[in-house]
């Protein structure tokens, strides 16, 4: 079927924009690089030293780009009206900065999909639901989840608490850990190769910040003519995208809300699932990301970045996936028509992924690899994270056989194109700890002595990968007692959602105290991969439990929107 005329050029279907789209990442998409393929094999012949490998199970997870794109309904008469406008919108930078010709049409093209995603979910039948029967060791594992309802979710707010020392001294409504923690990022990045993102405001992308709330306190509109002039002045191509993503996310907020409005006032009545597949919904989530975390033209279509940005998506995705449920947000890839099999294997995708990046090897072939263990961290101290909200049951699981102890780091660099295999098999343990790790050790044997053995094993495992640890044992120490240790803590006494409360709002209050302590030159990258280990791949697998949900009514409150 046709979709409505787009700044008057010709129709397209929405199974044509898929298919166009998976098209352009195609011809884009380069393979890895002979770095990247150097820096892995030394990493995994380092693990290999520590014991003899041991024979693993295998299991495969398809390029999400191979295949076919799904075919969606035409959008209506509001989405062809807010196509038009899109249009006239990317038209105009196109013909000022035809360098971001390729990212207007990536724009053009998603918001197509979205559209007709959309439409489809409120209106065409809904798809039958694939078995759950799975046996496989990953989907043995996938919890029951608590049940939620909207009021569970108050936490969820888009600033975190506010920083004592501001990050961009003349922007209160970025003054926040979230917000500030993604643009230290690009410092931490940026100590060995200044690209010159680390003080940039005009061009800074996280102007466009997708959140509706922090959107409502920013004079869009002034910022958009204060980044227009500063172009006119002095081109960048970062800036030009920047702008591209600013209409991408309001383009994407303005369906959200129009169809979340017609749910409410029931008009149309959205199911808790939505139509996206595999293919659709990573090329949805390319467009979400793969300009908001902005890297070097001569890595943004490596395979191993690429990846790197749609795994970082389904760990968000993964903490997100109860209240995407209950406000009617459309990409979450828990919620989307894929079998459950093929969402376990992205969700230990991510994990996996968190792991490889606490190897020192993982950080010298690109320049945006801190992006992963920098999210994990993040969410962990802004009370986003899984473990705090929904982890906290009561009792631990058995270690011995264990599967995601026992998954072995992966890049899973060919996501998108040929695939990746997932590898489970015993871990290593480093023989003995370092110094200071072994500080870090002590102290929770003399704070925490029944959870001691279980840390102790983790902090083998973690320097296994990592290597000797060299951070600052004082802020890693303070954060862990209050998050990490405290939750395991508290599943074997005071399991229950008052004291996962707790534990959330406590992890905010962390963040603001150690927001810059994190980033310190000399360890800054030492305390992000200890607590990134922690955070998303230590035992008992807290980040895990969001891999499930349990379904109740849909009522949008537009958080997402």
């Amino acid at each position: 079927m046709k979709s409505g005329v787009v700044g008057g050029g010709p129709e397209i279907s929405t199974a044509e924009a898929g298919i166009a789209l998976a098209r352009l990442f195609g011809r884009h998409i380069r393979g890895r690089t002979e770095e990247d393929r150097k820096c892995q094999t030394a990493a995994q012949q380092r693990l290999d030293a520590l014991g003899s490998p041991h024979p693993g199970t295998a299991l495969h997870l398809e390029g999400a780009l191979q295949p076919a794109p799904d075919a969606y309904l035409p959008p209506d008469e509001a989405g062809q009206a807010r196509l038009r406008r899109l249009e006239a919108s990317l038209r105009l930078i196109e013909s000022a900065f035809p360098q971001v010709g390729t990212d207007i049409e990536v724009c053009r093209l998603t918001c197509e999909m979205l559209e007709g995603a959309w439409r489809s979910r409120a209106l065409a039948p809904p798809r039958a639901q694939q078995a759950a029967d799975c046996s496989c060791a990953l989907c043995r594992q996938v919890p029951a989840a608590p049940e939620r309802t909207l009021a569970d979710y108050r936490w969820r707010q888009s600033a975190g608490l506010p920083l004592a020392v501001k990050t961009w001294p003349y922007r209160r409504e970025l003054d926040s850990v979230l917000t500030g923690g993604w643009s230290v990022v690009r410092q931490m990045n940026d100590l060995e190769r200044d690209l010159g993102y680390r003080h940039r405001f005009e061009d800074d992308i996280l102007l466009f910040h997708e959140y509706k709330r922090v959107i409502d306190t920013i004079d869009t509109d002034h910022l958009t003519q204060l980044i227009e002039g500063r172009l006119a002045e002095d081109f960048s191509v970062n800036s030009a995208r920047a702008l591209v993503c600013g209409l991408y996310a309001a383009h994407k907020r303005s369906a959200d809300e129009h169809w979340l409005q017609q749910h409410q006032t029931g008009s149309v009545v959205l199911p808790q699932t939505n139509p996206l597949g595999q293919s659709t919904y990573s090329a949805l989530q390319m467009m979400d990301c793969l300009f908001w975390h902005v890297s070097p033209d001569s890595e943004l279509w490596q395979e191993e970045h690429l990846a790197s940005l749609l795994l970082c998506r389904v760990v968000d995705d993964m903490t997100d996936v109860r209240v995407d449920a209950l406000t009617g947000e459309i990409s979450n890839f828990w919620l989307s028509g894929m079998s459950a099999h093929t969402k376990t294997l992205y969700a230990a995708s991510a994990i996996a992924l968190i792991k490889y990046g606490c190897m020192p090897e993982a950080h010298s072939s690109m320049w945006n690899t801190w992006l992963m263990p920098s999210t994990i961290v993040w969410m962990g101290l802004t009370g986003r994270h899984a473990l705090w909200f929904d982890g906290i049951t009561q009792g631990l699981p058995s270690a011995q056989g264990c599967a995601l102890c026992d998954l072995q780091p992966n890049a899973c660099s060919g996501i998108l194109t040929h695939g990746t295999t997932l590898t489970l098999s015993p871990r290593r343990s480093a023989p003995s700890l370092s110094a200071r790790t072994a500080e870090l050790s002590e102290r929770c044997r003399v704070h925490f002595p029944e959870t001691w053995p279980l840390f102790d094993a983790e902090l083998h495992a973690f320097e296994a990968l990592h290597g000797p640890w060299h951070g600052n044992t004082d802020t890693v120490w303070a954060v862990l007692r209050r998050t990490y240790l405290a939750a395991v803590e508290a599943s074997r006494t005071e399991a229950g959602p008052d004291r996962a409360r707790e534990v959330q709002q406590d992890s905010g209050v962390v963040g603001s105290e150690y927001f810059y302590t994190m980033y310190e030159p000399e360890t800054g990258r030492e305390d992000t991969a200890l607590l990134a280990y922690m955070f998303g791949c230590a035992h008992p697998h807290f980040l895990w439990n969001a891999t499930g949900y349990r379904p109740a009514d849909l009522k949008g409150d537009w958080l997402d929107g």
